[in-house]
């Protein structure tokens, strides 16, 4: 190797850990009450503001990583791309933005993982892929993983995170919440497990269809379920809503939700309830 090659993967190295350092001391500013968190603190704090209990968003990889057994999740159907069945005008681009700046190519990621050792298939929806909205590719993967997911005897784990079906996509995106609820009625009629994990916001047709027929369902503290948001029913029914309405905590007490479950104790408590559902016919 010569000395400039030397050089050159020298000066690489020191840029990545300057880059990592910059990270590391980053702030961001948490959006409830305003408060500027250090970025590698917030990171090991699962992402939830130290200050308010603020629940920050999770891209599908953080989430996996942050749940799934280091190196055990295998993606299935990632080549998975939506098309324009409408010509609905720049739709393209927008998919190929979201694409380049999120690493993936839908609102959704899909395959299989241990959750402490415990092999499970797992959905993730992506709230910042066009705010997780469920179009054809969408609701094909979703199906398919819950094949897959039947054929392999395994349990399934879907995360939602979506303001409801794409617009761009009209019937093509309303005709998904039909076709995920009958792949799921078919996993849970021949014994399957599938557990539903709601976190904030998950809305509209992804609310009114996979996400709200898990076995079991838990939710995360402080996130917006609902089919329509609580402004538009409150404009719809002239009438004040009750404090806290389409929160998970209203929702788990008018019996919507079996559980809320901190972002820090869930991997814990999925794995106890695949532990206590092995075998179950």
């Amino acid at each position: 190797m010569e000395i400039k090659d030397i050089f050159r993967q020298r000066k690489k190295r020191w840029n990545r850990i300057i880059t990592v350092r910059r990270n590391i001391n980053e702030e961001v500013e948490c959006p409830k009450c305003h408060g500027l968190q250090n970025l590698g603190a917030l990171k090991n704090n699962y992402y939830v503001c130290s200050s308010c209990g603020h629940y920050f968003p999770l891209k599908a990889h953080r989430r996996i990583s942050m749940i799934c057994d280091k190196g055990s999740f295998k993606e299935l159907y990632g080549k998975l791309k939506a098309g324009n069945p409408l010509d609905f005008p720049d739709y393209e681009d927008k998919i190929e933005a979201c694409c380049e700046k999120s690493g993936i190519n839908e609102a959704v990621v899909t395959g299989t993982c241990k959750i402490e050792g415990k092999r499970t298939a797992i959905a993730v929806l992506d709230s910042s892929f066009l705010m997780g909205s469920m179009g054809t590719v969408v609701g094909e993967k979703i199906a398919k993983i819950t094949e897959y997911a039947g054929k392999k005897k395994l349990p399934l784990i879907i995360f939602s995170a979506s303001g409801g079906a794409r617009m761009q996509e009209g019937l093509f995106s309303l005709m998904q919440m039909a076709k995920t609820s009958a792949a799921i009625e078919q996993f849970k009629s021949n014994g399957g497990l599938y557990i539903s994990c709601m976190t904030h916001p998950t809305t509209g047709g992804v609310s009114a269809s996979f996400a709200s027929l898990g076995d079991i369902i838990i939710a995360e503290p402080g996130a917006l379920l609902g089919f329509a948001g609580p402004r538009v029913i409150k404009q719809t029914i002239g009438e004040e809503l009750p404090e806290g309405f389409q929160r998970s905590e209203f929702l788990l007490e008018h019996g919507m939700l079996d559980m809320i479950v901190e972002r820090s104790n869930l991997r814990n408590m999925l794995s106890t309830l695949l532990t206590m559902n092995v075998g179950r016919k």
